[in-house]
């Protein structure tokens, strides 16, 4: 499963900065048939000593709300929560924005009809506030007849459904409600080929975001020219130059002048051309932009998936570096997060992708070696993703990070990402 969890640390009198939280939230993106993110499970993967979550996953994810800043925070996509029954009454739903979040109702285990009906009610309440409901496959079972014409999403879990079974349920699915199907926990290729053959949309799991690495593959011609004005951002070249590569761009060129023409540089009138642009933007943005370009080039690239993954990993790195890492240029925390994916944007081993982009020598001990201060850092970041408890809890004392504030700048860097996206 590729999750990005941002977690819990362990409470000591000698570490002040791993005391204040209570929960790691953890991530994994909802992308359909193209690849495209269209939203984000969020869910608890604090365990407490018993084994269980320590708290519902939907008064985790608003405690991380309230402590995450002024900025908005949810983004565009919808935001699907675990929910225990007991929090579906709790007053913090009240603060969610009910038209972006999905609320994911457990089954109630050998439910008696009287008990599936004595839930009803509140399930049809927070329908009618907005909400989205989402069950799992056995919300098709004759038990939860009642249940059923209340589903917007039904998951369908891959690792325990057969492919009989799982055809004879997504037909029924399709005949019996309205519900939109979720293959999840899909980790091959195979298994995505036959719940799209059925007509499942929407997909989860590992295999989105983990492509297998090719050794031998060529770079498109658009990722030469980025990699290509990259280059020429970082070693401060001349504005003739980086003219030259945009000129033979066309789809660069209408980036950058849709860029500089964008509200956020409120310019009192229309830039049209390619060196007023470089200026005004400066080598420094010009690198930052370049990078992030790499994420979205589609042609022969990696799936949406991995440049979304790669981006909210930079923005995440950019802003805990803020808090912990005062002498670092923050620019150089958020390309390290991105680029430590480059293997995955290039479709090349990371030393030979790393390789092709001359970056600051702190940058590159941090991607390679999870070297300084940088490195400590990608630690964190990647041991989120894997939800390594213990390679997390060693790396926020090290950076001095509560999970509050991972938390919340975990979402701030979702929302950020998800705005990106849309410009």
């Amino acid at each position: 499963m590729n999750s990005i969890s941002v977690g819990s640390t362990s409470s000591t009198a000698s570490s002040p900065a791993t005391g204040t939280g209570r929960g790691m939230i953890a991530r994994q993106p909802i992308v359909n048939g193209r690849h495209q993110v269209v939203g984000y499970e969020l869910f608890d993967r604090s365990r407490s000593p018993s084994g269980h979550t320590a708290d519902s996953d939907a008064r985790l994810v608003f405690t991380a709300l309230s402590h995450a800043g002024d900025e908005e925070l949810v983004g565009t996509k919808l935001i699907f929560i675990n929910c225990t029954h007991e929090s579906l009454a709790g007053s913090h739903l009240d603060l969610l924005p009910p038209e972006q979040v999905v609320l994911e109702i457990p089954p109630l285990g050998h439910a008696a009809a009287s008990e599936v009906n004595a839930r009803l009610p509140i399930l049809q309440s927070l329908r009618e506030r907005g909400f989205s409901l989402a069950f799992n496959h056995t919300v098709l079972e004759s038990a939860y007849a009642a249940w059923l014409p209340l589903a917007d999403y039904i998951k369908l879990d891959l690792s325990l459904l057969a492919p009989d079974k799982l055809t004879v349920m997504v037909r029924f699915g399709c005949r019996q409600s309205h519900a939109e199907l979720i293959a999840e926990k899909v980790e091959t290729a195979q298994q995505h080929e036959l719940a799209s053959r059925l007509g499942v949309a929407l997909f989860q799991g590992y295999w989105f975001a983990r492509p297998s690495v090719m050794q031998t593959r060529l770079l498109t011609p658009a990722q030469q020219n980025i990699i290509q004005l990259i280059t020429l951002a970082r070693d401060q070249s001349n504005t003739e130059a980086i003219e030259e590569v945009l000129k033979k761009d066309a789809g660069l060129a209408f980036n950058l002048l849709r860029l500089i023409n964008s509200a956020s540089f409120g310019m009192q009138r229309e830039i049209t051309s390619f060196k007023q642009a470089v200026m005004l933007l400066g080598m420094k943005k010009l690198f930052r932009w370049s990078a992030m370009l790499l994420t979205v080039s589609r042609e022969g690239g990696a799936p949406p998936a991995i440049g979304q993954t790669a981006v909210i990993r930079g923005r995440l790195m950019e802003l805990l570096a803020r808090d912990s890492l005062a002498h670092i240029d923050t620019d150089q925390a958020f390309v390290c997060g991105m680029f430590s994916m480059l293997d995955h944007m290039l479709g090349l081993p990371l030393p030979a992708a790393m390789a092709l982009i001359p970056v600051p020598e702190a940058v590159a001990a941090a991607v390679l070696r999870h070297e300084g201060p940088l490195g400590e850092l990608l630690v964190l970041a990647e041991a989120c993703e894997n939800r390594d408890d213990l390679l997390y809890q060693r790396s926020a004392r090290t950076l001095q990070l509560d999970d509050e504030r991972i938390n919340g700048a975990h979402l701030q860097a979702m929302a950020w990402t998800d705005h990106l996206a849309d410009l």
